[in-house]
């Protein structure tokens, strides 16, 4: 185990670039302090939804409008706006005009080269006889790694102007022709740089024989970090965020009852990154779990608090519930076939319907003769998986309606009266649980309720078995 840290920066914490500078990147450090740090670094926030297509509203950005061919200047124009909006960016970072220059110098470059080769590929579709189609997913691994390309160099050279030793180390696979693997990438571009005089400045995208984005979505930086975590062999891995890492969304519960966590294992982790919540991909924790690297979340804008610390082998003093939260939009796939008793050949039918249609699982039960998937998917989805399966099965009886999942975890919440007290606490509420998942090991339990009461739900489970847990504050005082 080396001496020196990984550190990823999300894309809002990279926005809030002075607080990001005197918070993280150098707070208060001189000299060799400064060093032992490699950064991994996402794209400013808002540049990869111009780029690829907007992550929550679907807008296409130029990836979309390319793959519509919305008019010959539909994607051209959503070009231009990539280019305006990172040189608006550096105009409002740099103070120095010879670093603003080279910095949109350095945006120019790679906007032409990208245009460029968007060009060529219109050229050969406007023919007719040539698909293009194999291309779009090279297209879109091109276009995300501008936007970590651009954040990256920005930062490199915002940070040279303060006199650090800060080197851009592009992972994009800008002009090499060799489609290396991700760890090969990584470990010749950060063999030849001395850590303890050198601060490598890394993009959160890699171009690789694997496909970043293909594989990962947008969780690829997660996955560079991690990757370069493990490969340096990092004392700690740590990711800079806008938020803590909090007993529940503040913005539920209320930022007075709302509490850092402070200390939790990669299981919670992984439970809370199967419900789609930003604490790490789980592809990412896996790499960090297995080499015994602890993980840290901080607050990139609480600069003197330590974060929670995610460690593989911590487990609660005492069971508690450590955090509450869900999905507010799920969809409950039913599947009923009054033959299935006995019948092997059911599940594997609908599980491999769902991977075929990229629909995300997060919990399933099942009886004699009904299995239910609980999706994170969302209704179109949902019932494309349906209509395959109703050809396969024609006496069955699928089904599919909305609900939200309300899941309270912990590193270990085998308290006694835990389900019974969370019960009581939503029916005093008046919110009826459809159903409900509790797993031996004890670390989630999973509330399935009617969408339009997942926020009274959340408060309510917190109020009863976090705010009003004396052992979950006994736990928070001794992290």
């Amino acid at each position: 185990m080396n001496h020196h840290s990984v550190e990823k920066i999300g894309g809002t914490s990279m926005a809030e670039t002075a607080t990001l500078f005197d918070n993280v990147l150098i707070g208060g450090r001189k000299g060799t302090e400064l060093y032992n740090r490699i950064f991994v670094v996402s794209a400013y926030a808002g540049m990869t939804d111009l780029l690829l297509e907007h992550k929550k509203s679907g807008q296409p950005g130029v990836y979309g409008r390319f793959v519509a061919d919305d008019g010959a200047d539909g994607w051209r124009e959503a070009m231009e706006a990539v280019r305006a909006a990172m040189q608006s960016r550096n105009a409002q970072m740099f103070a120095r005009a010879d670093s603003q220059r080279e910095a949109d110098a350095f945006v120019d470059m790679r906007i032409d080269a990208a245009a460029a080769c968007l060009n060529d590929l219109a050229r050969l579709r406007s023919h007719g006889r040539f698909c293009v189609k194999e291309q779009l997913a090279t297209v879109r691994e091109m276009l995300a790694g501008l936007g970590e390309a651009h954040s990256a160099h920005s930062t490199a050279l915002l940070l040279r102007d303060r006199g650090v030793n800060a080197v851009f180390v592009d992972l994009t696979l800008w002009h090499q022709q060799n489609m290396q693997q991700l760890d090969e990438r990584i470990m010749t571009a950060l063999a030849p740089i001395d850590l303890s005089s050198t601060m490598p400045i890394v993009t959160g995208y890699a171009g690789c024989s694997e496909g970043m984005v293909r594989r990962y979505a947008r969780g690829y930086s997660e996955m560079t970090f991690s990757r370069i975590a493990v490969l340096t062999r990092a004392r700690e891995a740590i990711i800079h965020k806008e938020f803590h890492l909090s007993s529940a969304d503040p913005k539920l519960v209320g930022t007075d009852k709302a509490r850092k966590i402070g200390r939790t294992n990669y299981d919670v982790a992984d439970q809370l990154a199967n419900l789609g919540m930003e604490a790490i991909h789980p592809g990412a924790g896996r790499g960090l779990r297995q080499t015994n690297i602890p993980l840290r979340v901080r607050n990139t804008f609480d600069r003197e608090d330590g974060g929670t610390l995610i460690c593989g082998d911590y487990v609660s003093e005492t069971p508690r519930v450590e955090i509450v939260t869900g999905i507010r939009h799920a969809q409950a796939l039913q599947f009923f076939e009054q033959d299935m008793v006995g019948v092997k050949g059911y599940d594997a039918a609908i599980l491999e319907a769902l991977t075929r249609h990229g629909a995300w699982i997060v919990s399933k039960s099942s009886n004699a003769n009904t299995i239910t998937h609980y999706l994170s998917a969302d209704a179109a989805m949902v019932k494309r998986v349906i209509d395959d399966l109703q050809q396969r099965y024609l006496d069955a009886s699928i089904s599919a309606h909305p609900v939200a999942m309300v899941s309270v975890i912990g590193s270990d919440i085998s308290r006694p009266s835990l389900v019974p007290d969370a019960l009581r606490a939503l029916d005093d509420e008046g919110i009826g649980v459809i159903a409900m998942q509790h797993q031996i090991r004890n670390v989630d339990v999973q509330f399935i309720v009617d969408v339009e009461h997942y926020d009274a739900a959340v408060r309510a489970l917190h109020s009863a078995l976090v705010e009003r847990d004396k052992t979950a504050l006994e736990g928070r005082r001794a992290a």
